[in-house]
């Protein structure tokens, strides 16, 4: 049994603190927001997560797991700390480390004892190194030694715990290889794939994979653009290239791009440190660019079948930014609402469980209780988040209420043929009705590849 504290309970320092807490470690997360510390001890979660919840009321049960706004409380009797707090974008695509800062100053205010601060935020490459500066500079007169390893994280929101638990590699970076060995010990009942490394390969590491799967995605979109124009399916080309092991299936599906808290961040964050360091990084250029432009497609799409939609309803299924996630940072959904709402039309929309957070910062939307109720009366419906419960729905019945019958499959969801013959006027991306001699395509059964 190891003492780790946690600082931050987003998704990466809850699943971080429940996954380590589930192993028998002695665990206490903190956070600076008194209500989400408050939700915590009353065994509610601030984030939707599948697992997470049983997982972290098991465990606060069984007194593995704590919480607390005190560095007080959490920080003097530590033997591993976790930074997992927030790096959001600033005016210019950098990394904002204001959290990070602050953490790193009330860790020095409070160490009593030689402690392994882990970083395992995505912060941009030297942070470390910073971070080291600052403790030695603050701990001076308490002669407290300590050590810093930076330990990115590869989990994915929706299936966090899984991939926790099951890490296709774990990166620790650290100036002292003792430390990283301690940290790597923590992780060696998970896999035996573990990389060690300096500091800033391994911050490095992280912006690296990143910005390689957000460029996939790219890569898909543009080809889908491309399959359109000249009558190809992008599902049939993307699953011949998939299965070419230089390539690989995974981040090969075409549709209103990635989003969330990782991707579209640290695109922006390796950007702007290639371009303050002299250097120009064209391909992270295009790769967010790509991406804004998929969004922007859908309303040309909508202008073509509808004509102005000054007036018209539409409806919009899902709102996170995937399925199994109430997280709505950077979602297709966000973009597209304020870009419908500009061009005057009605919103309607539904998602299984990111309204609550789309209702914050969503005005003039009309949110509804089921997928029906949003294409009642709709001109049109855009299918943004592919949750299970909209793969299957009853077509006739929503071809039924909708007074126009224009359906814009954003996630490459449905049959094109099959659509068609419920009646409605259907266009999925990269997915062309007709193909250049006028027969209809039919796309073929193939398996669900990952999603970002």
């Amino acid at each position: 049994m190891r003492r780790i504290t946690v600082l931050g309970v987003g998704y990466v320092g809850l699943v971080t603190g429940a996954c380590f807490a589930d192993l028998g470690n002695q665990v206490i997360c903190l956070d600076v927001i008194p209500e989400k510390i408050e939700k915590l001890k009353r065994g509610e979660l601030p984030i939707y997560e599948p697992g997470l919840e049983e997982m972290v009321q098991r465990n606060a049960a069984a007194g593995r797991l704590a919480f607390t706004t005190s560095y007080a409380e959490a920080i003097p009797n530590a033997e591993f700390i976790f930074v997992a707090v927030g790096t959001p974008s600033g005016v210019d695509g950098e990394a904002d480390l204001k959290y990070i800062r602050s953490a790193v100053e009330n860790i020095a205010a409070h160490l009593t004892n030689y402690t392994i601060i882990v970083n395992r935020s995505t912060v941009p490459v030297g942070t470390g190194d910073s971070t080291a500066q600052t403790l030695i500079e603050r701990g001076k007169k308490q002669g407290i030694d300590f050590q810093v390893v930076s330990n990115p994280e590869f989990t994915r929101e929706g299936s966090a715990i899984y991939d926790f638990l099951n890490p296709d590699r774990v990166v620790l970076g650290s100036v002292d290889p003792k430390a990283a060995e301690a940290v790597a010990d923590l992780y060696r009942v998970f896999t035996k794939n573990l990389m060690i490394t300096d500091l800033r390969t391994a911050e490095m590491i992280k912006y690296a994979s990143n910005a390689f799967l957000a460029m996939k995605i790219s890569f898909i979109n543009e080809i889908a653009s491309i399959c359109e124009k000249l009558g190809a399916d992008v599902q049939q080309v993307a699953a011949g290239m998939g299965q070419d092991q230089r390539i690989g299936a995974a981040f090969l599906n075409a549709g209103l791009g990635f989003g969330g808290s990782c991707f579209p961040k640290d695109v922006k964050a390796l950007t702007y440190m290639a371009e303050v360091n002299g250097l120009h990084p064209q391909l992270l250029r295009a790769v967010m660019d790509i991406n804004r432009d998929q969004r922007r497609r859908v309303i040309v799409h909508l202008r073509q079948s509808l004509g102005t939609l000054r007036g018209k309803t539409v409806g919009l299924l899902g709102l996170a930014f995937k399925p199994n996630t109430d997280d709505i940072r950077e979602a297709a959904a966000i973009d597209l609402a304020h870009m419908l709402s500009t061009e005057g039309a009605h919103l309607r929309a539904y998602d299984p469980v990111a309204m609550e957070n789309a209702h914050r910062i969503l005005d003039g939307v009309t949110f509804c209780s089921d997928a029906y109720q949003v294409a009642a009366g709709a001109d049109a419906v855009i299918l943004v988040t592919e949750w299970n419960e909209f793969k299957q729905l009853d077509m006739p019945r929503l071809f039924n209420s909708m007074r126009r019958k224009v359906f814009l499959d954003g996630r490459n969801v449905y049959d094109p043929l099959e659509m068609q013959a419920h009646g409605f006027e259907y266009r999925g991306v990269g997915r062309p009705l007709n193909a250049p001699n006028g027969e209809l395509v039919r796309a073929p059964e193939r398996e669900a590849m990952p999603v970002a």
